[in-house]
């Protein structure tokens, strides 16, 4: 998630690395996926060895792979084909030590686990380690005023949300807002503005790829975004109040 008309490059140090394999080649399949999976090559980057869609979405080689499975998505507020299985119950969010050293971004965290737990969903969410986690998300910090996230993959909600440090500049609601929403990616959320981010961020018109398996309208929701319509807009304003819209409850309902 980026500033309104602000132009910001997210480096989240995330780097793709199995035993034995060798990253870029990691990073070769996961674009090659993404473009068969009807996202436009020009929307896809690679940062440190990570791959973004949408400049905010991290994209892992088995998310990638899933994809491109049969039977998933719909013919057309979006989501990924990736959600988080029901047998995830409790999500334990786990700021590192840096990030709690930032007092706006750890009053956003709390805001932003409220914003969830108070839509009664299939699952809640916690700060901090407890026994009984479902599955483990960790707060970190990076640069710039933006974040960034990533897709759910195997059932279990990306495991990483990178907030900047910038934030700190911003008020609590602001915080709340950005945390929310790459909390939104995390469990399987697309940008509301997919296919038009200009009217959230401005400028020129950038479409980050509308396919059938990557952006999935969410029914009972509209198809067209406005500014301040969704948490989930891809670019924020300093006037944000973190709160979710009646369209992204009713999302959030649909999936969870």
């Amino acid at each position: 998630m980026f500033k309104k008309a602000a132009v910001l490059v997210v480096s989240c140090g995330a780097v793709l690395v199995g035993c034995g394999t060798d990253p870029q080649l990691e990073s070769q399949e996961i674009i090659s996926n993404l473009v068969e999976a009807g996202f436009p090559a020009d929307d896809i980057m690679v940062v440190e060895d990570a791959v973004y869609v949408g400049r905010d979405g991290h994209v892992t080689l088995e998310a990638s792979r899933e994809m491109l499975q049969p039977g998933k998505g719909s013919a057309e507020q979006y989501r990924t084909t990736n959600l988080v299985s029901t047998s995830v119950t409790k999500i334990c969010v786990i700021p590192t030590s840096q990030f709690e050293s930032y007092s706006n971004l750890s009053a956003g965290l709390d805001l932003a686990i409220d914003n969830y737990n108070s839509q009664n969903l299939s699952f809640t969410m916690v700060r901090g380690s407890a026994a009984d986690c479902s599955a483990t998300i960790s707060a970190r910090t990076t640069s710039g005023t933006g974040g960034s996230a990533g897709f759910p993959s195997g059932g279990k909600p990306y495991g990483t949300i990178n907030i900047g440090v910038g934030l700190q500049n911003y008020s609590d609601d602001v915080n709340e807002h950005v945390i929310t929403h790459e909390l939104g990616h995390c469990i399987g959320f697309r940008h509301s503005d997919y296919y038009d981010r200009s009217i959230s961020c401005g400028g020129s018109a950038a479409n980050e790829g509308a396919s059938n398996v990557g952006a999935i309208h969410i029914p009972g929701t509209p198809t067209d975004a406005r500014v301040g319509g969704s948490i989930m807009n891809s670019c924020f304003r300093s006037t944000e109040s973190g709160e979710w819209s009646s369209s992204d409850k009713t999302a959030l309902d649909y999936l969870y």
